[in-house]
């Protein structure tokens, strides 16, 4: 794995080892407050990233350009802003950086929509070879 998809998995797997180790804090102390956060963490950090990794790898055609990148980045911005942002706004302490890190998640979705649609593979990705 290289390129772009490389920088999704490499994300995707900080923020699994993230979402782990605040997944057993929280058990620890038993304080699940901040809960919606870590699931977060771990919904568009490890299992949307580590999708967005594979699907760049299989079709690396789709990988290259300005909107990957653009993908990339709002991608990383949405998990900066919502990760943090949740628990100031569970701790009623404002809702601005959720809610610019909702945005932002939406907007990482819109562009993979678009590279989504702009690239079809010409193959099967997973096509039978012959003699297999």
């Amino acid at each position: 794995m290289e390129g772009i998809a490389r920088w999704f998995m490499l994300a995707a797997v900080v923020s699994a080892l993230g979402g782990m180790v605040w997944g057993i804090q929280m058990s620890a102390r038993q304080d699940h407050l901040l809960s919606p956060a870590h699931g977060h963490l771990n919904l568009l950090g490890w299992v949307s990233c580590s999708i967005y990794a594979f699907y760049y790898h299989l079709l690396p055609a789709a990988a290259g350009g300005v909107l990957p990148r653009l993908h990339l980045g709002t991608a990383l911005l949405a998990l900066a802003l919502l990760v943090p942002g949740i628990p100031l706004a569970i701790q009623e302490r404002g809702e601005g950086l959720a809610q610019a890190g909702s945005v932002a998640a939406l907007l990482s979705m819109l562009i993979f929509a678009a590279v989504v649609l702009r690239h079809r593979p010409e193959k099967a990705v997973f096509a039978r070879q012959k003699g297999h």
